[in-house]
Order: C-alpha cells, then structure tokens, then sequence
C-alpha cells in the first residue's frame, strides 16, 4: 500500500531554519549586515524588501535599505554599490531584481564584491556551484534543498526533472541537484514531448512562472513536486506552476503555493548574510 500524500509545509521548516540561525547569529559578538538597494517603484519588489528587512530584524542581522529613484542611471546604481562594497559594516549586498527596462542587471551585479554576494548570482559562485564547491548558493534552489533534506527525501539516483533554465531558479537548482547526485533533465520551451520526460520524474521542480501550468497528465504517480512558482489564477488568487488540487493526490511529497518554497528564499538570504559575516571572521561552521 503506498504512503499518503504529505503537503511539505515550508513556512514551518523555514521557521526551525531560523530558530537555528538566530541562537548562532546570538553568539556573535558584531551581528552581520546587509544592504538592499532597490531601484524603482515595483510593488512585488516592494514588498519583497520589507519582508527581508523584518526577517533581519528578527534574527538580529543589521539592514540597511537604499531607495534609489525609477530614473536613477546605471552609473548612478554602480556607485553606489561600489561604494557599498567598501564598507565594513556591511557583511552582504542584495541589489533587488528586476531593474527598471533602462538598466543592465548584469553589468550592475558585476559591481557587488564576490565576498559579500549572498544571492550567489556572481560568475564566480556559479563557478564554484559547477564544481561542486560552492560559498554561496542561490536563495532559492538553496532553500528546495532544505526543504528536501528536512523532509528526509533520498535525492540519490533518483530521475529530478527542472521547468525552467533561468540563471537564478533552474540552471543552480540543476546543479545542486547534479552534486547530490540525482540525474538531471532540465527542460524549458524548446523541449520536445514535455508531458513525457516530466511522467518520467521522481522529483520535478517547476519554475516557469505559469499559472497551474504542471497538470496531473504530467505527474508520476508517487513523485515529489516542488512549485516554486508564484503567480496569479483567474480569480486573482495567489497560485503555483502546479495545479495543485487536481494534482497532490497523485504525490509522495508536493509544496503547496504560498506556504511552500517562497518562506524559504528568505530564510536562506539570512543565513546566506550569516555565512559572509563568519567568513569574514576567518571562520568555518
């Protein structure tokens, strides 16, 4: 007889991961910093921020919030990253994505020293990631990984497939996954027969921005889903990728949208902050 379906709560485990955090963050004599610089008036963008200053706050992590105008240059931005970087009060900097459509995200994030780059976006912690070496891992595929080590879910030679190839989410989730060593597919829109390589899947992890895009004609029976979609249905109700209703029946393990991964992105972008802020110290835990 097959297990239940179990709903991985992620709001949960992410407060034990700070529970965790903050007792070490508590015994440090100089509590970490870190800046968020966000450019424009993007509401998601908005909000994502203030969540990120109350978390710090919870933990005890000093953060330090700069607002720049929707017109503000490239040159404008790069300045005052640079400038952020030379500041020792501050462990870690986050430049808030997207940029207004006039700027170049890369060429900015290029400004944000390796040694205080806690989204692990720089080329060379997506270059540590590849061999397996990695400082600083993506908020998010990084939080997944938790969220499957806590719930005790063998990633070993299991078939994980990935919707998605983006930099932040799909291609670090990939080679997290890689390095524990499933085996990896990932797939976006030039994939052939979809449907079918994602039937194959022992744990699939979607990351399309689609609404109720991953249908139950796509789930093996028995696999673990991971939604890490965030998007809107045609109520204007907050959903998945998945269509999580007509599909958790058929899972071991599913993350349900909110409550799932999103709690997690956060909570790694602290303990992210934590790891600059002991590097510095010259120390390893």
């Amino acid at each position: 007889m097959s297990e239940p379906m179990k709903i991985i709560d992620g709001k949960a485990i992410a407060a034990e991961l700070r529970a965790e955090l903050k007792e070490k963050i508590d015994l440090l004599e100089r509590k970490p910093g870190l800046a968020v610089v966000i450019v424009g008036e993007d509401p998601a963008s908005k909000i994502y921020v203030r969540n990120k200053v109350k978390a710090c706050a919870e933990l005890g992590i000093r953060s330090y919030t700069y607002e720049l105008s929707e017109t503000s240059t490239q040159e404008e931005v790069e300045a005052l990253l640079d400038k952020l970087g030379t500041q020792e009060e501050v462990d870690g900097i986050l430049l808030q994505l997207p940029l207004p459509r006039h700027l170049n995200a890369e060429a900015a994030c290029a400004h944000i020293p390796v040694e205080k780059d806690v989204d692990g976006f720089s080329a060379y912690n997506l270059g540590l990631l590849m061999r397996n070496r990695a400082e600083i891992v993506a908020c998010t595929p990084l939080g997944v990984m938790k969220l499957l080590q806590r719930e005790g879910i063998c990633l070993e030679g299991k078939h994980a497939v990935i919707l998605g190839r983006s930099e932040t989410v799909g291609k670090p989730m990939a080679m997290l996954l890689l390095n524990a060593n499933a085996t990896v597919t990932v797939c976006h829109s030039r994939t052939k027969d979809l449907k079918a390589i994602c039937r194959e899947a022992d744990i699939l992890v979607s990351a399309v921005g689609i609404a109720k895009f991953v249908t139950r004609d796509m789930v093996k029976e028995g696999a673990v889903v991971v939604d890490v979609g965030m998007n809107r249905d045609e109520n204007g109700k907050l959903c998945g990728d998945v269509d999580f209703e007509n599909v958790k029946d058929i899972t071991s393990h599913i993350t349900p949208v909110p409550g799932g991964v999103g709690p997690m992105t956060i909570t790694m972008l602290t303990y992210n902050t934590y790891l600059r802020a002991i590097d510095k110290r010259g120390r390893v835990e």
